[in-house]
């Protein structure tokens, strides 16, 4: 039995009882407050910046941004509306107009978020890339749903291929958007849309085929803000620090808009992880809530007693996101720094937080948490009944909540296809739940790779390397690691006239580095004569080379005798 661990005693929290939310949360009232600001519109944008400025909140700091471990700027919400509106009318100027797609592909840095927050205000769908997506990443995501415009600087447009891109009409460079002047005739005034009007466009990889577009509407803003209140705890004093880049659905809908449509200032961290970097911006910049992937987490604790050069004192909340927390990472957390690293899972699809750790609730170390206030899970059979407690199935989400996905772009069946059992949204994940309602994740029902936090599709890495001359055919999988969670594995069989060297090998890697993401190159490559795959149909078992690969880890984890 999983020993719970309780909230520290005598702290408040936004939400101090999860049975009374059970019993009182609507989300139909909170939608109804939300609308009627603006008479049934609303925008984004508007919430997240302009109405903090409306209420006398215009001084309040709004984001503090770190590069290279030095503070670069800090923005009042003031400031930052004249920036998002000073793009706004830049992107007026150049033609964008409501239900535009408008891509944004630049670093984790202000213009990034300036550049998000103007495409929305204008009533655009905003589209933002990871900034270590290549070429082919760059133009499969563009194309899918025919994006219009282009946001990005003068290094990062080295990997655009725009003459394969003919949707694209414009690209701007963000150093000639902080230079432009537009005239009186291009307003930067706010697009007031339907709640159901398009938000936000986020690619994500699946086991088969390519990215698929997730669109979300600007009802979701409901659910982000009252996840931002409740799971992240925000209050108007809190610095609030959220890793990951806005081109991950994380990064965008609590990097920016959660903390921000509850006032929060947030930190934007420029860079690649590194411990005493991190250490050193909560102390100097007093974070006190701290969201990351269990990655982050494991590798802070492999640094040992580093945290004690530190004075971490601010820090009083510490959520995770994207893989399975591992349990002794939870533990680490409580007996060296005093805090509990609280679970939670949600998908891109989902739009929001579906199962969390509330801060003023018990943990149980491994589980991921449970179901949110308005939100009901379910473990479902394979013919869609609900299975009782301790029982493994799949993970399911009774529909309709404010943030689950309007569509999947051009993919009606795509997006049916998350629906099989009527009344439910099925995740593709294997869970339980036990008699207090906490669910304990299983495994994948298909073969996503769950690299670092970051989600990778084996069919994009595979269809990658068989570009390359040398490779016949190729089986990806995630090989599981104690720091990443899992690294991409490589199976390969090479064309006629190429042998295995290292050098070969190195390329692959490479190919795929260069020519999809730095995080979708395999870390290990493994040459075969043949790939194990269907009688019938011929498709590559992936499942069969993950097992001969746990197979491997096992015998070399058993004592010899």
């Amino acid at each position: 039995m999983t020993t719970a661990l309780s909230p520290k005693l005598g702290r408040k929290h936004n939400l101090a009882s999860y049975q009374e939310a059970l019993n009182t949360h609507d989300w139909n009232a909170l939608e109804e407050k939300l609308l009627s600001r603006k008479k049934g519109k609303c925008n984004a944008a508007y919430e997240a910046v302009d109405r903090h400025v409306e209420e006398g909140y215009g001084s309040k700091t709004a984001l503090h941004y770190v590069r290279d471990g030095v503070l670069q700027e800090s923005l009042s919400f003031e400031q930052l509306q004249q920036k998002v509106e000073h793009y706004a009318k830049v992107l007026r100027a150049h033609g964008v107009k409501k239900g535009d797609r408008v891509f944004i592909f630049l670093p984790k840095n202000p213009e990034c978020y300036v550049a998000i927050l103007a495409a929305i205000r204008v009533g655009a769908i905003a589209g933002p890339l990871f900034e270590a997506f290549m070429e082919d990443a760059v133009r499969d995501r563009i194309n899918d749903c025919k994006g219009t415009l282009l946001i990005t600087d003068q290094d990062l447009i080295k990997r655009v291929p725009a003459d394969d891109i003919p949707s694209l009409q414009e690209i701007l460079l963000i150093e000639e958007i902080n230079a432009a002047n537009p005239d009186a005739t291009h307003s930067g005034e706010v697009e007031w849309v339907d709640k159901e009007d398009g938000l936000l466009i986020h690619y994500t990889s699946g086991s088969t085929g390519k990215p698929k577009g997730v669109l979300h509407a600007h009802r979701s803003l409901v659910h982000h803000a009252v996840s931002g209140k409740w799971v992240l705890d925000i209050n108007d004093e809190d610095v609030y620090w959220c890793t990951s880049h806005p081109g991950w659905v994380t990064g965008s809908v609590y990097g920016l808009f959660a903390p921000w449509l509850n006032r929060a200032t947030i930190v934007i961290q420029g860079g690649r992880f590194q411990a005493e970097a991190w250490y050193k911006i909560i102390e100097e910049l007093k974070v006190t809530t701290l969201y990351s992937a269990p990655t982050a987490f494991r590798l802070l604790k492999a640094k040992g007693e580093l945290y004690k050069d530190y004075d971490l004192s601010s820090l009083r909340h510490i959520l995770s996101v994207g893989e399975p927390l591992n349990p002794e990472v939870i533990t680490w957390a409580w007996e060296n720094l005093q805090l509990r690293i609280h679970d939670t899972w949600w998908m891109t699809e989902t739009g929001g937080h579906i199962i969390v750790n509330l801060p003023a609730e018990p943990i149980k170390p491994g589980s991921m948490g449970r179901a949110f206030p308005g939100i009901q899970v379910g473990i479902l059979d394979e013919e869609g009944n609900e299975l009782p407690a301790n029982t493994i199935g799949q993970l399911a989400v009774k529909t309709p909540w404010p943030g689950l996905m309007q569509d999947i772009w051009g993919d009606r069946g795509k997006y049916a296809s998350y629906f099989v059992y009527s009344g439910w949204y099925i995740s593709g994940d294997l869970a339980l739940k036990d008699e207090d309602g906490y669910v304990f994740f299983q495994g994948r029902n298909d073969d996503m790779i769950n690299s670092s936090g970051e989600r990778i599709g084996p069919f994009e890495v595979e269809s990658k390397l068989i570009e390359h001359p040398a490779v016949a055919e190729a089986g990806v999988i995630g090989k599981p690691d104690p720091v990443r969670g899992e690294i991409v594995k490589a199976f390969i069989t090479l064309r006629d006239g190429f042998e295995e060297t290292q050098e070969l090998l190195d390329s692959l890697r490479l190919f795929v580095r260069k020519n999809l993401a730095a995080h979708a190159a395999p870390r290990e490559i493994e040459v075969m004569t043949e790939l194990p795959k269907t009688q019938i149909s011929g498709k590559i078992l992936r499942r069969e080379l993950k097992q001969r690969e746990l197979d491997k880890q096992l015998a070399f984890k058993a004592p010899s005798k």
